[in-house]
């Protein structure tokens, strides 16, 4: 259970054994309690369903985008591949950064593009910065088409964000791992399903089938990746972990 209180400016954590842990507004650790009972909050009343970028809904949390436009503009990809496309924001938004960058394409992978997403994404001005390819992530068919659409040398980073049981995930990992630049990321979205068990709209086993769970155990069959939170390029406050929905979610490749 955790405890606000503005007028004593204070944040507490009573825990199962009955002790309870106290920490001032100030502190990191109060506003690490704070996030987390935010996000479960947030989790409960759709919060990420009320934005959109340049038109076209987004269904993410804002401080994951800026985070992962963070790692965008470090890396500067040539393709950035997502799986899971949905109503076309996220692409839209890779789309925007690649032309301000300068270069760049992001290639979105659905199951099933509903017709007025893909004509919105069709009549979209950013449009030459996106390709669709149609089909289910995981199909054979599907990775080789994405991964015939490479051209050499091309720097990519991927990111999952479709299906999110572990099982589908983790065969998600396992077919476009191979596709990222040393130094890159794969990135599996959505690993809050874990934290937030028992909530509306979730699921008896999502506790242990979540994307985190898959990353942890993609790392864990291959020594050529890890799980590595990105530096921030800017931080001149007392805040340590990013506020997220994606936690352990960016797999990087070593080598």
């Amino acid at each position: 259970m955790i405890i606000f209180d503005d007028e004593e400016g204070y944040v507490a954590e009573k825990l199962k054994d009955g002790t309870e842990r106290r920490f001032p507004l100030e502190t990191p650790e109060a506003f690490e309690l704070m996030s987390r009972a935010w996000l479960r909050a947030s989790w409960d009343v759709k919060y990420i369903y009320a934005f959109s970028w340049f038109g076209r809904p987004i269904i993410q949390l804002p401080e994951d985008m800026i985070r992962l436009q963070e790692v965008i503009w470090e890396h500067k990809p040539d393709v950035l591949i997502e799986t899971g496309v949905a109503h076309g924001g996220s692409l839209v938004f890779y789309a925007s950064l690649f032309k301000a960058i300068g270069k760049g394409r992001a290639i979105g992978v659905e199951i099933e593009l509903r017709p007025h997403n893909r004509k919105a994404i069709d009549e979209h001005p950013l449009r030459d910065y996106i390709e669709i390819v149609d089909g289910s992530s995981i199909d054979p068919a599907t990775v080789e088409k994405v991964r015939s659409m490479i051209k050499p040398g091309e720097k990519v980073m991927v990111m999952l964000d479709s299906n999110h049981t572990k099982p589908h995930v983790l065969e998600e990992l396992r077919a476009y791992g191979p596709m990222v630049t040393p130094g890159c990321y794969i990135i599996a979205a959505d690993g809050i399903m874990e934290l937030v068990a028992g909530g509306p709209r979730t699921k008896p086993d999502w506790p242990v089938s979540n994307p985190k769970a898959a990353a942890i155990e993609f790392v864990k069959e291959n020594p050529d990746f890890a799980i590595v939170e990105p530096e921030w390029p800017f931080n001149e406050g007392v805040v340590r972990e990013r506020v997220t929905y994606w936690p352990s979610a960016f797999v990087k490749r070593l080598r």
